[in-house]
């Protein structure tokens, strides 16, 4: 509620001043600077003698309380309008607003309000307003001579101060000349040097391009090299695989079946070597193709698990967490490799309590936590399992095989997939691997999806003669060890090294199935394939590869050279063999 200082009336110019005089009285005991308290007066002053151009008018000054500040109000209502527009220059309400900021006219232009907020130090008790009520009194009557001496002594004051800020204003001219003679000359001196810089830039940036496009084609190079050579390197891996299948179906004492185990079990291992460093090449090199499309997400971890099961250590209980219904649209081979490789490293070094796999909605993406109470990573480690061939010494590493290319390789996937992968961890207490993904725009991919497995595998392989088989692959060594294989099944087997000797043979006498490479000199598997279903419909065909299946393979039969075994084969081909 408002308490009020002062209730006049205006009728001549006698009253305006006493108005004047009362005002900057308030404004003073009220603790407003000098002049606050001189554009206050003058204000209520302009307001007023408009008033009384036209007329008379009723003016009521008062306190309004509020924290954090209180606040003056002056309230002017005339029996005419204001005049509210025009120059400031010729006083009333235009000037007066140029003095203060709170000013307002009501709708009828007959009032005017007033206001200024009070500094907080300022005292609104009772006592200290009533004091100020009887000093604005004593103003108020005041007469026009003292309100003049008043004024011209502020007038004195204002003048003095203008020439003290002129004088100053001057001093500051004479500096700021004297900082700009040294601006330009500094300026001149730093364009030079700038330019010079710059001429220094532009080489160092010719050489860093440079050096950008040596590294890109660096790169290029080797991940050229590792998919030429990933034939040479895996085909006499096979090729010991093939031949050790062999020497464990021969008769052979426990000594020496130990020893082949050895010599399987290392080619396995430089096998897979072999394989992750070309699947890390490619995802540097960014020739990861996606091919999005919609993954069951409770479907896929299922299976996840089924395949991890048996390498879970005595103790250790692996459990999927997903949410019902979720799905994800993103490359379910892909995916599945990552979440393959984190499940993989999480069982090998938990040796009690539990590994979970949870994937839930996070927003717009589609979080997995794998959480083990394994071992657990060093902080100052963390970082490092990302790098390649790098392995985390602890009491469980003698008894689990690895490369250190897994996880790289997962976060390079993660990222190509346009999702993170990140690791948390405390030492003993195990660790949490997070992978975010978002889903992926469907459109047409970029090559055709490659079949993991076109057909499912047989449980059973059957009776009967295989017939004549066709081997053709150009890896002699290789070629044996398939032969070897089928010698007990097949009546009759010719091997080929390329797709001419095939045809070659093929022209000679017909085979029930050909078992063909896919790498081949000259024309490739795929040809020679096609070639043979139009000119020899009756032969089965059935691809193998040391590489893994190739886009456009479509519904072919395919086996990965790595995994054929006596049992496998025999089953493919006499499927296909049947299936004619």
């Amino acid at each position: 509620m408002s308490t009020t200082l002062l209730v006049t009336q205006l009728r001549s110019d006698s009253d305006v001043i006493a108005l004047r005089r009362a005002g900057r009285e308030i404004c003073h005991r009220l603790g407003l600077d000098t002049q606050d308290q001189v554009r206050v007066a003058t204000a209520l002053s302009e307001i007023g003698r408009s008033a009384v151009a036209s007329g008379t008018a009723d003016v009521v000054v008062g306190v309004l309380p509020g924290l954090p500040q209180a606040t003056l109000r002056a309230e002017i209502v005339a029996g005419t309008p204001f005049l509210v527009e025009g120059d400031s220059s010729d006083g009333g309400i235009p000037a007066a607003r140029r003095l203060v900021r709170g000013l307002e006219v009501d709708p009828t232009g007959t009032r005017v309000l007033l206001t200024k907020a009070l500094p907080a130090t300022a005292r609104t008790d009772e006592v200290t307003l009533a004091a100020v009520r009887r000093s604005t009194a004593a103003a108020h009557v005041a007469d026009a001579v003292d309100e003049l001496r008043v004024q011209n002594a502020e007038l004195v004051r204002t003048l003095d101060e203008l020439t003290r800020q002129q004088e100053e204003q001057r001093r500051l001219n004479v500096e700021l000349e004297e900082t700009n003679r040294g601006v330009l000359a500094m300026y001149d001196q730093l364009s030079s040097e700038l330019e010079e810089t710059n001429t220094g830039v532009v080489a160092l940036y010719a050489e860093l391009d440079e050096r950008g496009r040596e590294l890109a084609a660096a790169n290029e190079a080797k991940t050229r090299f590792l998919r030429n050579v990933s034939h040479e390197l895996r085909s006499p891996v096979n090729s010991i695989l093939g031949l050790t299948s062999l020497l464990v179906d021969s008769h052979l004492d426990g000594e020496q079946t130990q020893q082949v185990g050895f010599l399987r079990e290392s080619a396995a291992t430089l096998l897979t070597l072999v394989d992750e460093l070309l699947d890390l090449a490619r995802a540097e090199a960014g020739h990861e193709d996606v091919a999005p499309g919609p993954v069951d997400v409770a479907e896929l971890l299922d299976e996840l698990r089924g395949t991890t099961l048996p390498v879970v250590r005595p103790g250790v209980a692996l459990r999927t967490v997903v949410e019902p219904g979720l799905v994800l649209v993103t490359d379910r081979r892909l995916l599945s490799r990552v979440l393959r490789n984190l499940l993989t490293n999480a069982v090998k070094f938990t040796d009690h309590g539990e590994v979970v796999l949870r994937a839930e909605a996070d927003g717009a993406v589609v979080r997995f936590d794998v959480h083990d109470t394994g071992l657990g990573i060093p902080a100052d480690q963390l970082d490092a399992v990302f790098e390649e061939f790098v392995q985390v010494p602890n009491r469980l590493q003698p008894t689990v095989r690895g490369t250190g290319l897994g996880l790289p390789y997962a976060r390079r996937t993660s990222e190509a997939l346009g999702g993170t992968l990140v690791a948390t961890s405390r030492p003993g207490e195990g660790s949490v691997f997070t992978l975010r993904l978002p889903s992926l725009p469907v459109g047409e991919p970029d090559g055709e999806a490659v079949p993991t497995d076109p057909r499912p595998e047989p449980d059973d392989a059957g009776g009967g003669s295989l017939g004549h088989v066709l081997v053709v692959d150009d890896d002699r060594a290789y070629a044996s060890v398939v032969s070897s294989m089928l010698r007990d099944d097949a009546a009759r087997v010719s091997v080929a090294h390329d797709a001419s000797h095939a045809l070659a043979l093929l022209h000679d006498g017909a085979a029930d199935v050909a078992l063909l490479d896919v790498c081949l000199p000259g024309t490739d598997g795929l040809a020679l394939r096609s070639t043979i279903q139009g000119l020899y419909p009756a032969t089965a065909t059935v691809l193998m590869s040391s590489a893994p299946a190739p886009a456009g393979i479509g519904d072919a039969p395919f086996l990965a050279k790595s995994g054929i075994d006596r049992d496998r084969l025999v089953a493919t081909l006499r499927r296909e063999v049947s299936a004619r």
